[in-house]
């Protein structure tokens, strides 16, 4: 064979090389652009359509008539005013019944809540989901809520910046209720216990309000659970107008 011939084969194979080389590179190059899309672009649209889709029910029910709050019985009349807390009955799988403002996360947060946890009719799509069977806000017992960390618009992405004492809103057609957060807890998937009426006990409920809200951790894995505590504080009927605790946290 001529080295004519040698040479030519040999470049030849060179160029067959170097184009399976150019499109591992741009599959790579599409692959990690994909990633960034679904982790952080993806996330950041998603995230602004919830909260724009959880201040436009907000208004919704800013136009309708406000229920008459129900005085709380056998209050002293020289203390400040107070009314007892109006439940709502639970909303079905996937229906939106409430829009949650964390004022740590800034002022535009304000995620649409609905019944339900499964991924493809509430987390996914809407955004934080509320587990059947615990207590609906404002009453006695423990508002379970669960969220994706990240992906979906990852409503609690922050969820683990959160401080002693930060409000926690959460805003329905009769009124906003706000919760105070106590301590973060991390617990293996099984311990389903921190969705009882009282958090982590299995007795008898204890007449308190709690809040509790659970995220997967750490990020991007399924290993853990990330569980905020929080505490009832007040009621602000819809008539009395939206209550100082939206403020946003300093």
């Amino acid at each position: 064979m001529s080295e004519t011939a040698t040479r030519r084969r040999a470049g030849g194979g060179a160029t067959v090389f170097g184009v399976l080389g150019e499109i591992l590179i741009t599959i790579g190059v599409l692959v990690l652009l994909y990633v960034v899309w679904q982790l952080w672009v993806g996330d950041a649209i998603q995230g602004a359509q919830n909260n724009a889709a959880g201040a436009e029910l907000s208004q919704e029910w800013e136009a309708l008539p406000a229920p008459e709050p129900t005085p709380v019985e056998g209050q002293p009349e020289e203390e400040p005013a107070e009314v007892e807390p109006i439940v709502a009955e639970e909303p079905g799988d996937g229906e939106r019944f409430g829009v949650m403002w964390i004022p740590r996360f800034g002022a535009d947060y304000a995620v649409p809540m609905a019944g339900g946890v499964s991924r493809a009719v509430t987390l996914d799509p809407i955004g934080i989901g509320h587990y059947p069977g615990t207590a609906m806000p404002g009453e006695v017992g423990n508002v379970a809520v669960a969220a994706h960390r990240t992906t979906y618009g990852a409503p609690f992405h922050r969820i683990a910046e959160l401080q002693v004492g930060d409000a926690i809103v959460i805003e329905t057609e009769d009124g906003w209720y706000t919760y105070r957060f106590r301590t973060l807890e991390y617990v293996t998937p099984t311990q389903v216990e921190v969705i009882q009426s009282v958090p982590q006990v299995s007795e008898t409920p204890d007449g308190e309000r709690y809040l509790t809200m659970t995220s997967c951790s750490p990020m991007f894995s399924l290993a853990e659970r990330i569980v905020a505590y929080s505490v009832f504080d007040s009621f602000q009927p819809r008539a009395d107008g939206p209550p100082a605790t939206l403020e946003t946290e300093a």
